[in-house]
């Protein structure tokens, strides 16, 4: 378990830096010849490359079914049962299982609340949102207020009184007063949800901060929220993949988890991605890592998340009106990442011109209001409506959202991009510099099998490459 825990803390570091989450790229630790290993010292090698770790629960099931049944088991993750201890540890996390939509509504940003109270955007209609907005609002309130008086952004803008509507009794109000951080944690935990909002907006920040480690997951929430709400949807992503990487029996599902997002990578951190990250994760890379590549690279096209993080989403053709605030025309961001990164490789036989008519190919996908977590939308008004060339293909003109769904399936049978996903793969999970014979046997099922890629990770596992 100890190491499983170091690999999942190292995802989390990593995701940090780079938006979410990274590939492993710490180089494995030289092993004896397969020859010369042990049963256990087999099982010990598939599992360090299989998983985040072993531990010894999975050697144990491995004695009792085998390896190969294991690994059958693994290429099939949905009929794994999962650890009930992942379950009830996730359970608190509420916003892994909200729509883009609902989280804007629930953990509003600054700007939101500042729009609330102008009354350009609704209050949210759940009681207990409603209440920890209307706190951020009277944060809010009380930050104008200081600043038009003149006051500096480093005082205390806390409410600082409790109120007296509070059925407290005079050691209470020392406690959460003058108490130490164990005793005001559990006095705050004993009280209902409204009022430990109260009662966390009338402490000093420095309070505050000193409770979050020692507080319930429901509790730190709250705490999250006074002190920035968006917050919560960013550490709920994060604690939930170290969770998932430690307790998960669904071992392999969660690597190429971590690998496919790293691949289609998006930035945690740009914009309106803070709320889209998290379908990002769920409803687009998960339900296909083991599935057909195009299904995968058609999803992450159509992401709100992809779209917003390359900007495709503001892509325009010539004979559209230029948004007005920002005079945004073509944008090639997504057409050379989906080339370079996602499909052919940089050396995959794609020239500039061919960028150029991609990005023209997809203009007019897009986000339907992406303020709210609105979802993917092909706009005609958008679209570069005339003929385009791609990888010697000729796309007539006319052909809409047609343009973007043709590039797909092009790139999706292309034998550049069934070498270049193949030898990705071989490099997280044989070594760094994969046997040429490993990634051909690789691609040759991928282009066979019409990218499936459960079928490909099953003949790199299957190769002697993958024991040695």
């Amino acid at each position: 378990m100890q190491s499983r825990v170091i690999a999942a803390f190292s995802i989390v570091l990593a995701g940090i830096s780079s938006g979410l989450y990274a590939k492993k790229k710490t180089p494995p630790a030289p092993v004896p010849a397969l020859s010369q290993m042990t049963p256990d010292q087999k099982v010990i090698h598939a599992l360090n490359r299989l998983t985040f770790g072993a531990r010894e629960e999975d050697l144990d099931a491995i004695r009792r079914i085998g390896l190969n049944q294991w690994i059958e088991q693994q290429l099939h993750p949905q009929a794994i049962p999962e650890d009930p201890r992942l379950i009830a540890k996730l359970a608190p996390f509420v916003s892994l299982r909200m729509s883009s939509a609902e989280l804007v509504q629930h953990y509003p940003t600054p700007q939101m609340v500042k729009a609330m109270v102008d009354g350009k955007q609704p209050f949210p209609t759940d009681i207990e949102t409603r209440y920890a907005v209307e706190k951020l609002v009277a944060r809010f309130e009380r930050k104008d207020a200081a600043d038009k008086a003149g006051q500096t952004e480093n005082q205390d803008l806390n409410s600082k009184t409790i109120p007296e509507t509070w059925r407290l009794d005079d050691q209470q109000k020392q406690i959460l007063q003058n108490g130490k951080p164990p005793d005001q944690t559990a006095l705050i935990e004993s009280m209902p949800a409204a009022e430990q909002y109260d009662v966390l907006d009338s402490l000093p920040d420095n309070v505050r901060r000193k409770l979050y480690p020692l507080a319930t997951p429901e509790l730190r929430r709250k705490i999250q929220i006074l002190g920035g709400s968006i917050e919560v949807v960013n550490q709920d992503v994060m604690e939930g993949k170290m969770l998932r990487a430690i307790y998960s029996n669904r071992q392999l599902e969660e690597v190429l988890i971590d690998f496919w997002y790293n691949h289609f990578n998006v930035f945690l951190d740009k914009g309106q991605d803070r709320y889209m990250v998290t379908s990002y994760e769920r409803d687009v890379i998960r339900p296909h890592v083991l599935g057909h590549f195009k299904d995968l690279l058609l999803a992450t096209a159509q992401s709100p998340a992809m779209l917003f993080y390359l900007d495709n989403w503001q892509s325009r053709g010539p004979d559209s009106r230029p948004n007005a605030r920002n005079h945004q025309g073509l944008n090639e961001n997504y057409g050379r990442e989906l080339m370079e990164l996602h499909t052919l490789g940089v050396d995959g036989g794609y020239s500039q011109r061919d960028v150029t008519e991609v990005a023209r190919c997809f203009t007019g996908w897009t986000i339907r209001e992406p303020n709210r977590g609105g979802g993917f939308e092909f706009n005609e008004k958008f679209h570069d409506k005339g003929e385009k060339h791609v990888l010697g293909v000729t796309i007539p003109a006319g052909g809409g959202m047609g343009d973007g769904l043709k590039v797909i399936d092009i790139l999706a049978h292309h034998p550049s991009t069934a070498a270049f996903i193949s030898r990705s793969l071989a490099i997280r999970f044989v070594s760094d510099d994969p046997p040429e014979t490993l990634v051909r046997k690789m691609a040759a099922t991928f282009l066979k099998t019409d990218g499936d890629l459960l079928d490909v990770m099953r003949t790199m596992i299957d190769s002697p490459d993958f024991s040695r």
